[in-house]
């Protein structure tokens, strides 16, 4: 079972190997991918600089252009895809049929991961994309029961790849709308939920305002942990009363069903957090990295310990294992 670990920035990416990551996934500073945030992601030099140094220790380095282009902006993809190529990247990590499809008019054979942004949740789609592109991996959506992961890694004709720890989305990534609805630009093409360009915090003393387009999203406290405005993890009055009312902050934590996703035979667990400190990829990592020793190796069960310890990096300090729960199908 692969560990498969962010990277927002070089530094992460040492942390990642360092801490016992088999591959580490990076991005390129533009829109081509899904954490284009300013301060985020490789320019060319540190890409070579990245493969080298994850080679020497024995890891691979995945790349992520997992968004939808647009006709106008094509080239801007194409050559991401060029570059990410020739400079030796493992594994590119894609969800626009387009995209593939260039791919594969440069090699028959190299590696494609059909990322989260696709939305692939079925036999279906994963045939669909084996069949005409040779995807050797996908990345399931934060969506299904366990049950239908453990159905699809067993039929499928790819590897399965689920996250097993960071952030949560309630939509099935790739299909969600709201950032568009709000901001007039979509993370799907932009390759971020709430850009930056509209997102404004206002300090009214006591209280700090987070506005995403001019809409008021959440306000905080003098004590309280402030999130990055996102619509889908605002606080609203309903019904007279101020809540979370799609989502409330938590992050998904799989280390307790880890057993059950390694005897479904998924070949690999991502951890999210592109966007997040190095320090938070080097903990995560190390738990991460122990618990799949002690579910593979040594065939014991995680420690509640090392479950309970990742909680401290988890939105809002508490955890979840998500959809996996549901009973239904």
């Amino acid at each position: 079972m692969e560990l498969v670990c962010p990277a927002g920035n070089y530094q992460s990416l040492i942390k990642a190997v360092d801490n016992g990551a088999n591959a580490v996934y990076i991005g390129l500073k533009n829109e081509t991918n899904a954490r284009h945030f300013a301060g985020l992601n490789f320019t060319e030099a540190q890409i070579s600089q990245a493969i080298d140094y994850a080679h020497q220790k024995g890891s691979k380095v995945y790349c992520a252009i997992n968004t939808y282009p647009r006709e106008n902006s094509w080239h801007k993809w194409a050559y991401s895809v060029d570059q990410a190529m020739d400079l030796g990247i493992d594994t590119l990590i894609v969800a626009d049929i387009g995209v593939m499809d260039y791919i594969r008019s440069r090699s028959d054979s190299f590696p494609i991961h059909l990322s989260v942004q696709a939305s692939a949740t079925n036999p279906e789609s994963l045939n669909f994309y084996h069949r005409q592109f040779a995807i050797r991996r996908a990345v399931l959506p934060r969506v299904l029961s366990l049950a239908q992961v453990s159905k699809l890694a067993q039929t499928a004709p790819v590897e399965i790849e689920v996250f097993g720890f960071g952030s949560l989305c309630i939509m099935a990534e790739g299909r969600c709308y709201l950032s568009s609805y709000m901001t007039g630009e979509s993370p799907n093409t932009q390759g971020v939920c709430s850009p930056a360009s509209h997102v404004r915090w206002e300090d009214r003393g006591d209280v700090l305002e987070s506005r995403l387009n001019g809409l008021l999203i959440d306000r905080f406290g003098e004590n309280e942990n402030a999130g990055y405005p996102t619509l889908c993890k605002g606080r609203f009055d309903v019904g007279g009363k101020i809540q979370h009312a799609l989502e409330e902050p938590t992050s998904l934590n799989t280390m307790d069903i880890l057993p059950e996703l390694y005897q479904a035979n998924v070949a690999a667990i991502k951890v999210e957090g592109r966007q997040r400190s190095p320090a938070y990829v080097a903990s995560v990592t190390k738990a991460w990295r122990q618990a799949i020793d002690q579910v593979v190796k040594q065939n014991q069960k995680v420690g509640q310990e090392t479950i309970h310890k990742l909680a401290e990096f988890a939105e809002g300090k508490q955890t979840t294992i998500g959809a996996y729960e549901r009973s239904w199908q």
